[in-house]
């Protein structure tokens, strides 16, 4: 038995990380755009990945650590992704961490910003020989990982065991655009003081990752430099698996849910429950086939309940399904049920008020099986054309 709270505060609240965030530069506007993570003692990490085949310099740069490596430092830059930066991207990386005052154990560094521009790196040099590594500041870390997100993405847990002990877990997130459900969100950083062993951290990391991060979408790309990484400097001694599954599912199913609310112009997020389906694999195709749609993204943001692009986005997925046997609603208003229109006017006008709410659900049971996938996704109008002018990752 296990009890998890949800509490106050920042990835700094959870014994051993230290962080903050600062302005080096990148930004012309004084914002901060330089922080870090910093653990007093070495820490495991387990990370997952984008599934784009051009990844940015940062991944690959992790990637060249041996299997099972630990750490005790993390560097993130907004305003600049070092992405198709080729192998100058990460001679650029190693350049930063040889130069810092301080002395760190196999540093990790991610990014986000502008694809195809070199770091500056003298910038970063700068910035993070300025960094107080006993800093407990996590909201200013929060703030300096933004790059078009319309506000911060935090989240802490503590978790109670039966014998009395205890461990935190806590997270830290960016993201707006460029956002697919292929794997990972842009960058989220999880920490935990958990007794967790290393094998199980990467084991329930992707198998998280599944159900959260790999079930959103805000426009349907994918990023060169999505990321999740999960650091444990093990300091609370305090470990059970369920315990742990059920809490990084919490974290990373609330950061999830900020990516998706923050979407880049977007006025609403949307669950996408698929039901009734052939099989689970057949459910998560069929609901992300709607998350990801265009055409119904541009529907939700002019609050047409049109079921017609439900439908047809279902029929074009690819999986089995019968138009005798489909029901469609929003919330608890059927629109479409075993091939009977159910569209009058004052239907009609329930599901429009439905669409007018800031969240609701997209309810689609296919009637072949017991398969069930929810996707997540939110609208896509002029605000987002508007926003995302330029390339961003």
């Amino acid at each position: 038995m296990f009890s998890i709270f949800p509490i106050k505060g920042f990835i700094d609240q959870i014994d051993g990380f230290f962080c903050d965030g600062i302005n080096a530069g990148l930004k012309s506007n004084n914002k901060k755009d330089l922080g870090f993570i910093y653990s007093d003692s070495l820490c495991d990490v387990a990370a997952v990945f984008t599934n784009n085949r051009f990844q940015a310099a940062p991944l690959k740069h992790y990637q060249r650590y041996k299997k099972g490596f630990q750490t005790n430092f993390l560097l993130i830059n907004s305003k600049n992704a070092n992405a198709l930066t080729g192998e100058k991207g990460i001679e650029d990386i190693n350049t930063i961490f040889s130069s810092l005052n301080f002395s760190v154990s196999n540093p990790i560094m991610s990014s986000t910003g502008v694809i195809a521009n070199p770091l500056p790196v003298k910038k970063i040099i700068d910035g993070a020989n300025r960094f107080n590594l006993e800093a407990k500041n996590g909201e200013n870390l929060s703030e300096a990982i933004m790059t078009t997100d319309a506000y911060p993405k935090t989240a802490l847990y503590e978790v109670k065991l039966q014998n009395g002990s205890s461990f935190k877990i806590g997270s830290v997130a960016k993201g707006a655009g460029m956002i697919n459900p292929n794997l990972a969100t842009m960058l989220c950083f999880i920490c935990t003081d958990a007794n967790i062993p290393q094998a199980d951290m990467q084991e329930l990391l992707e198998l998280n990752s599944h159900t959260t991060f790999n079930a959103i979408s805000v426009d349907g790309d994918t990023s060169t430099n999505d990321t999740v990484l999960l650091l444990a400097n093990k300091k609370s001694g305090s470990y059970d698996k369920e315990a742990f599954k059920e809490a990084l599912r919490l974290v990373m199913h609330d950061m999830a849910m900020l990516i998706v609310a923050d979407g880049e112009g977007a006025k609403k997020a949307v669950a996408f429950e698929v039901n009734g389906a052939i099989s689970n694999k057949e459910a998560q195709i069929a609901a992300k086939a709607l998350s990801n749609s265009l055409l119904v993204k541009t529907a939700l943001y002019g609050e047409d309940p049109n079921f017609g692009r439900i439908a047809s986005t279902i029929g074009a997925s690819g999986i089995q399904c019968d138009e005798y046997k489909l029901k469609i609603a929003y919330n608890d208003v059927v629109v479409y049920d075993k091939g009977e229109i159910f569209f009058t006017q004052e239907q009609e006008e329930k599901a429009a008020k439905v669409l007018q709410q800031s969240g609701y659900k997209v309810i689609c049971d296919i009637g072949l099986g017991e398969g069930s996938f929810t996707a997540w996704g939110c609208d896509l109008g002029y605000e987002y054309v508007k926003i995302n002018a330029d390339y961003r990752t």
